[in-house]
Protein backbone atom coordinates (compact mmCIF):
# COMPACT_ATOMS: atom_id res chain seq x y z
CA UNK A 1 0.00 0.00 0.00
CA UNK A 2 1.22 3.40 -0.63
CA UNK A 3 -0.11 5.72 1.60
CA UNK A 4 -1.77 9.26 1.58
CA UNK A 5 0.50 12.81 2.97
CA UNK A 6 -2.72 12.37 5.75
CA UNK A 7 -1.90 8.91 6.47
CA UNK A 8 2.20 9.64 6.52
CA UNK A 9 1.48 12.44 8.98
CA UNK A 10 -0.61 10.23 11.19
CA UNK A 11 2.27 7.75 11.10
CA UNK A 12 4.59 10.54 11.76
CA UNK A 13 2.58 10.79 15.15
CA UNK A 14 2.25 7.19 15.72
CA UNK A 15 6.14 7.15 15.89
CA UNK A 16 6.89 10.02 17.37
CA UNK A 17 8.50 11.90 14.72
CA UNK A 18 10.06 14.63 16.19
CA UNK A 19 9.18 18.49 14.90
CA UNK A 20 12.60 19.02 13.23
CA UNK A 21 12.52 15.78 11.06
CA UNK A 22 8.95 16.11 10.69
CA UNK A 23 10.08 19.15 8.43
CA UNK A 24 13.36 18.10 7.07
CA UNK A 25 10.74 15.39 5.32
CA UNK A 26 8.42 17.53 4.19
CA UNK A 27 11.15 20.02 2.79
CA UNK A 28 12.51 16.32 0.99
CA UNK A 29 9.39 15.53 0.01
CA UNK A 30 9.24 19.26 -1.62
CA UNK A 31 11.78 19.08 -3.79
CA UNK A 32 11.29 14.99 -4.28
CA UNK A 33 7.51 16.07 -6.41
CA UNK A 34 9.28 18.89 -8.20
CA UNK A 35 11.76 16.18 -9.58
CA UNK A 36 9.76 13.41 -9.95
CA UNK A 37 6.65 15.64 -11.81
CA UNK A 38 9.02 17.19 -14.62
CA UNK A 39 10.59 13.44 -14.85
CA UNK A 40 6.83 12.11 -15.30
CA UNK A 41 6.06 15.07 -17.73
CA UNK A 42 9.37 13.70 -19.76
CA UNK A 43 8.29 11.06 -20.04
CA UNK A 44 9.59 8.77 -17.48
CA UNK A 45 7.58 5.99 -15.68
CA UNK A 46 7.88 7.62 -11.93
CA UNK A 47 5.08 7.51 -9.60
CA UNK A 48 4.09 10.57 -7.92
CA UNK A 49 2.38 9.10 -4.91
CA UNK A 50 5.41 6.63 -4.49
CA UNK A 51 7.47 9.50 -4.05
CA UNK A 52 5.54 11.78 -2.39
CA UNK A 53 4.94 9.16 0.43
CA UNK A 54 8.85 7.50 0.21
CA UNK A 55 9.70 10.90 0.72
CA UNK A 56 7.64 11.89 3.66
CA UNK A 57 8.67 8.59 5.48
CA UNK A 58 12.39 8.47 4.80
CA UNK A 59 12.99 9.27 8.31
CA UNK A 60 10.38 7.79 10.14
CA UNK A 61 12.83 5.38 11.66
CA UNK A 62 14.89 8.33 12.89
CA UNK A 63 13.26 9.36 16.17
CA UNK A 64 13.93 5.56 17.73
CA UNK A 65 16.75 5.38 16.11
CA UNK A 66 18.28 8.39 18.58
CA UNK A 67 16.93 6.17 21.15
CA UNK A 68 18.75 3.33 19.94
CA UNK A 69 21.80 3.78 17.98
CA UNK A 70 20.32 1.54 15.27
CA UNK A 71 20.03 2.24 12.12
CA UNK A 72 17.26 4.48 10.80
CA UNK A 73 17.18 3.15 7.49
CA UNK A 74 16.23 -0.45 8.86
CA UNK A 75 14.14 0.85 11.38
CA UNK A 76 12.35 2.78 8.94
CA UNK A 77 12.02 0.05 6.70
CA UNK A 78 11.05 -2.71 9.09
CA UNK A 79 8.09 -0.07 10.36
CA UNK A 80 6.92 -0.13 6.76
CA UNK A 81 6.51 -3.62 6.32
CA UNK A 82 4.51 -3.85 9.83
CA UNK A 83 2.26 -1.13 8.44
CA UNK A 84 2.09 -2.78 5.42
CA UNK A 85 3.70 -0.06 3.06
CA UNK A 86 5.26 -2.48 1.50
CA UNK A 87 5.65 -0.41 -1.70
CA UNK A 88 7.87 2.13 0.11
CA UNK A 89 9.53 0.09 2.38
CA UNK A 90 12.79 -0.19 0.14
CA UNK A 91 12.69 3.89 -0.78
CA UNK A 92 12.72 3.87 3.03
CA UNK A 93 15.73 1.45 3.60
CA UNK A 94 17.91 2.86 1.27
CA UNK A 95 17.42 6.40 0.83
CA UNK A 96 21.21 6.78 2.73
CA UNK A 97 22.56 4.29 0.58
CA UNK A 98 21.41 2.87 -2.46
CA UNK A 99 22.33 -0.94 -2.91
CA UNK A 100 23.33 -2.14 -6.06
CA UNK A 101 23.24 1.15 -8.27
CA UNK A 102 25.02 0.66 -11.66
CA UNK A 103 24.84 4.41 -12.48
CA UNK A 104 22.34 3.51 -15.63
CA UNK A 105 19.77 2.67 -13.60
CA UNK A 106 15.84 3.91 -14.87
CA UNK A 107 15.02 6.60 -12.83
CA UNK A 108 12.80 5.64 -9.56
CA UNK A 109 11.30 6.57 -6.63
CA UNK A 110 14.08 5.52 -4.95
CA UNK A 111 16.76 7.70 -6.31
CA UNK A 112 14.51 10.26 -6.74
CA UNK A 113 13.81 10.64 -2.56
CA UNK A 114 17.48 9.56 -1.85
CA UNK A 115 18.96 12.62 -3.97
CA UNK A 116 16.28 14.68 -2.29
CA UNK A 117 17.55 13.74 0.93
CA UNK A 118 20.83 15.15 -0.24
CA UNK A 119 19.58 18.43 -1.29
CA UNK A 120 18.43 18.92 2.13
CA UNK A 121 19.93 20.20 5.73
CA UNK A 122 17.41 19.99 8.37
CA UNK A 123 15.02 21.88 6.44
CA UNK A 124 16.59 23.91 4.24
CA UNK A 125 17.49 23.31 0.69
CA UNK A 126 21.14 23.06 0.11
CA UNK A 127 24.07 22.35 -3.08
CA UNK A 128 25.39 19.02 -2.06
CA UNK A 129 28.50 20.70 -0.95
CA UNK A 130 27.07 22.42 1.70
CA UNK A 131 25.23 18.92 2.60
CA UNK A 132 28.21 16.92 2.72
CA UNK A 133 29.79 19.66 5.12
CA UNK A 134 27.25 18.76 7.30
CA UNK A 135 27.40 14.98 7.33
CA UNK A 136 30.72 14.94 7.36
CA UNK A 137 31.31 17.04 10.61
CA UNK A 138 28.07 15.80 12.37
CA UNK A 139 28.89 12.24 11.08
CA UNK A 140 32.51 11.51 10.00
CA UNK A 141 33.90 11.65 13.61
CA UNK A 142 37.04 12.17 12.22
CA UNK A 143 37.38 8.42 11.32
CA UNK A 144 39.15 8.32 7.90
CA UNK A 145 37.01 5.37 7.36
CA UNK A 146 33.74 6.63 7.68
CA UNK A 147 34.39 10.28 5.62
CA UNK A 148 35.71 8.38 3.17
CA UNK A 149 32.57 6.18 2.70
CA UNK A 150 30.30 9.33 2.67
CA UNK A 151 32.66 10.89 0.57
CA UNK A 152 32.23 8.36 -2.05
CA UNK A 153 28.14 7.94 -1.22
CA UNK A 154 28.16 11.92 -2.36
CA UNK A 155 30.24 11.11 -5.39
CA UNK A 156 27.73 8.93 -6.35
CA UNK A 157 25.33 11.64 -5.66
CA UNK A 158 26.84 13.80 -7.94
CA UNK A 159 26.66 11.52 -10.54
CA UNK A 160 22.59 10.78 -10.22
CA UNK A 161 22.59 14.65 -10.02
CA UNK A 162 24.10 15.07 -13.31
CA UNK A 163 21.73 12.49 -14.83
CA UNK A 164 18.58 13.84 -13.28
CA UNK A 165 19.43 17.34 -14.48
CA UNK A 166 20.49 16.27 -18.06
CA UNK A 167 16.67 15.72 -18.55
CA UNK A 168 15.01 18.19 -16.69
CA UNK A 169 14.36 22.02 -18.03
CA UNK A 170 16.15 23.00 -14.87
CA UNK A 171 19.34 23.72 -12.68
CA UNK A 172 19.46 21.78 -9.84
CA UNK A 173 20.11 25.74 -8.55
CA UNK A 174 16.33 26.33 -9.18
CA UNK A 175 15.27 23.41 -6.71
CA UNK A 176 15.08 25.95 -3.74
CA UNK A 177 12.79 28.65 -5.25
CA UNK A 178 10.91 26.02 -6.97
CA UNK A 179 10.32 24.41 -3.81
CA UNK A 180 8.90 27.69 -2.59
CA UNK A 181 5.55 27.38 -4.29
CA UNK A 182 5.42 23.24 -3.25
CA UNK A 183 2.11 22.60 -1.94
CA UNK A 184 2.19 19.38 -0.11
CA UNK A 185 -1.27 17.52 -0.71
CA UNK A 186 -2.62 14.71 -2.76
CA UNK A 187 -3.02 15.41 -5.78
Amino acid sequence: MIPSVDNCFQLMSVYGMLDNIKGHSVTVAKVARIISRKLIESGFAVSFEKVTAGALMHDIGKTASLKSGGDHSEIGRRICLENNLDEIAEIVGEHVILKNYNGSDDFSEKLIVYYSDKRVNHDKIVNLDQRLKYILGRYGRNDERICRAITDNFAKCRKIEKRIFSRLPFGPEEVSLLADAELLEDE
